[in-house]
C-alpha cells in the first residue's frame, strides 16, 4: 500500500505483531518493517506516525539495533515502546541504565492528563518487561506517567511530537493499552478509523484488476480458508480469467472434496477444476516415513500438477498464493529468516523454470482478517472459521508409511473427534484440533479377547496465529467421550492419548 498511516518498526520483540492488530482492530491500517528499513522506502509510504516495538537487547549491547536517525527527523510524530522508550532517550541525550530487578508483569500506572491516555483512568494496569530503565530525562521530555519501580514510565516532548512507553500497551495484560495506541494514532498522528475489511476488499480488487490485466491468473484451492478467500477475491476482480485448481491428493479429510466442490459451485458461482491425484500421491509416497522427504514429495508434486493444468490454458501468466502477513514479516523479521523447522509446499516462490508470477493478495491479513474478509465477500461462516489444515494433508499425520488403510482408519478417528469438540462448543474456542495415528500398536481388551491394535493422538491446541500454542485444557468428561467412541467406533484403534505439549518447544503438527 502506498499510503500506510502508522508503520512500526520491529526491533525484535513477541509482541511487535500485536501493535499492528489493535491498530487495525480500531481501524487504523499499519504495517511492521524490520528496524532498519531504508528511510526512503518508510517516507514513500506516506505515515502520519511511527512506532518504534520492543526488542530483547539492551541499547548498551554491542550489536544493539538502531534505526536510522532520520527517522526523527521526518517531522511526524514518533512512539517509542519499552526498547523503543530507551532508543528515544538515549538518542536525545538522556540517561538510561540497567535496573536493580528486572521488571516483568503487571504495574499499576498513575497517569497525568494527557490525549495519550484520554478516556482511560488516572491509575490502570499495564504489563511490564524491561531490564534497562530510565535514568534521567532528554532535555526537552517530561515524565507523563509512573509506576511504583518505573518513576518515568511514560514520557513526552510534545514540541517534537516523540512519546515513549516503558510498559506494553499492545498486549491483552495492558487494560487500556489498546484505547492508548488509538489515541496516539487519532489525536498525536491525526489518524481517522477508516480501515475495515470492506475498504480493502474494495482496495484489493482494484488493485488486481490492475496488475493483472488481461492475463490469466492460476489459484491452487485446497479448500481452506486462505486460498478460498484468495479465489473469491480473484473472482471479484478479474472473473472468468481465474482458473480455480483443486487438487484431490488422497490425503484430505472426510468429505472434503465435496464440500469444497460444493461450496464453489452453490455459494460462491466460482467454476473450479477439480484433479483426482490420489493414486499418483500414494504411489509416490510408498515406503517414504521421513517426514521432510514426505512433505518434500507432496510439494514437489502440487507444482508439477498445477505447471501440467496449467499448459492446458491459454495466457497464464500468473500463480495466486494465500501467503499471509506472519509468513511475510516472519520471512523479514529482524533476526532474518528463521531456520527450516519444516517445508511448506506454498512458502518461498517458485521454482526457477516455472515462468509464473506470484499473486498474493492476502500478504497484508492476519488470520482473523482473512477470515473476516471471507464473511464481506460471502463465503459461509462455517467454511470461513474452520481450523487450518496443513497442505501435506493428513500425510503428516500418519506416522510412517502413508497407506490407504491407514488414511481411512485416521478419517474415521477424527470425524468422531469433530463431531464431539464441536457439540461441545469447544471447536470455536480453539485454534486447530485432529488426530494423528502413531502407528504404534498395544495390548487391550475387548470382551473376553485380546487386542493388538493402533493408538490414536488427540491434538487440539489454543492460538493467535500459529506461531505459538498451548495445549487445550479441555474438560475430562469431553475426552471419555471422544475416547470412548473411537475405541468402539473405529475398528484397529483401542487406545486414545491426548498431546499436552505446546509449541515451542513441540510443533503443532507432528511432522
Amino acid at each position: 500500500m502506498k499510503n500506510v498511516p502508522i508503520i512500526v518498526l520491529d526491533f525484535g520483540s513477541q509482541y511487535t505483531q500485536l501493535i499492528a492488530r489493535k491498530l487495525r482492530e480500531n481501524g487504523v491500517y499499519s504495517q511492521i518493517v524490520p528496524y532498519n528499513e531504508d528511510i526512503d522506502k518508510i517516507k514513500a509510504k506516506n505515515p502520519s506516525g511511527i512506532i518504534l516495538s520492543g526488542g530483547p537487547a539492551s541499547v548498551y549491547a554491542k550489536d544493539a539495533y538502531h534505526p536510522d536517525s532520520k527517522v526523527f527527523e521526518l517531522g511526524i510524530p514518533v512512539l517509542g515502546i519499552c526498547y523503543g522508550m530507551q532508543l528515544i532517550v538515549q538518542h536525545f541525550g538522556g540517561e538510561v541504565v540497567p535496573a536493580n530487578s528486572h521488571e516483568y508483569g503487571k504495574a499499576t500506572l498513575i497517569c497525568e492528563e494527557h490525549p495519550l491516555f484520554k478516556d482511560t483512568p488516572k491509575e490502570q494496569t499495564v504489563w511490564m518487561s524491561h531490564g534497562d530503565r530510565v535514568e534521567k530525562l532528554p532535555k526537552g521530555f517530561k515524565k507523563i506517567a509512573h509506576s511504583e519501580n518505573s518513576p518515568y514510565a511514560a514520557i513526552a516532548n510534545d514540541d517534537k511530537k516523540v512519546y515513549a512507553f516503558q510498559f506494553h500497551p499492545e498486549v491483552h495484560h495492558s487494560e487500556y493499552g489498546s484505547k492508548m495506541l488509538k489515541n496516539f494514532a487519532k489525536y498525536i498522528c491525526g489518524c481517522e478509523s477508516t480501515w475495515n475489511m470492506g475498504s480493502f476488499a474494495k482496495e484489493q480488487i482494484e488493485k488486481l484488476k490492475n496488475e493483472i490485466g488481461e492475463g490469466k491468473v492460476l489459484c491452487a484451492v485446497s479448500g481452506g480458508v486462505d486460498s478460498s478467500v484468495v479465489a473469491a477475491l480473484l473472482n471479484e476482480a478479474i472473473g472468468d480469467k481465474l482458473v480455480a485448481v483443486f487438487i484431490d491428493t488422497g490425503l484430505l479429510r472426510a468429505n472434503e472434496r465435496e464440500s469444497v466442490e460444493n461450496m464453489f459451485k452453490t455459494k460462491l458461482n466460482i467454476p473450479l477444476i477439480v484433479i483426482d491425484a490420489t493414486d499418483i500421491y500414494l504411489e509416490r509416497l510408498k515406503g517414504v516415513i521421513d517426514p521432510e522427504e514426505k512433505r518434500k514429495i507432496i510439494g514437489h508434486t502440487f507444482i508439477e500438477l498445477f505447471e501440467k493444468e496449467a499448459k492446458k490454458h491459454d495466457n497464464i501468466k500468473y500463480l495466486a498464493q494465500g501467503t499471509l502477513y506472519p509468513d511475510v514479516i516472519e520471512s523479514v523479521s529482524v533476526k532474518g529468516p528463521s531456520k527450516t523447522i519444516k517445508s511448506h509446499h506454498n512458502v518461498g516462490g517458485l521454482p526457477e523454470w516455472m515462468k509464473f508470477e506470484l499473486v498474493e493478495p492476502l500478504r497484508e491479513l492476519f488470520k482473523d482478517e482473512v477470515r473476516e474478509l471471507g464473511v464481506e465477500l460471502g463465503i459461509p461462516k462455517e467454511m470461513v472459521q474452520r481450523h487450518p489444515f496443513p497442505g501435506p494433508g493428513l500425510a503428516i499425520r500418519i506416522m510412517g508409511e502413508v497407506k490407504q488403510d491407514s488414511l481411512e482408519l485416521l478419517r474415521q478417528a477424527d470425524v468422531i473427534m469433530l463431531e464431539e469438540l464441536k457439540a461441545s462448543g469447544y471447536y470455536q474456542k480453539t485454534w486447530q484440533a485432529f488426530t494423528v495415528l502413531l502407528n504404534v500398536s498395544s495390548v487391550g481388551v475387548m470382551g473376553d479377547n485380546r487386542t493388538y491394535d493402533n493408538t490414536v493422538c488427540v491434538r487440539v491446541v489454543e492460538s493467535v496465529d500459529g506461531m505459538t500454542a498451548a495445549f487445550a485444557h479441555l474438560p475430562h468428561d469431553l475426552l471419555e467421550r471422544i475416547s470412548t467412541r473411537i475405541i468402539n467406533e473405529v475398528e484397529g484403534i483401542n487406545r486414545v492419548v491426548y498431546d499436552i505439549s505446546s509449541k515451542p518447544p513441540a510443533t503443532i503438527e507432528w511432522e
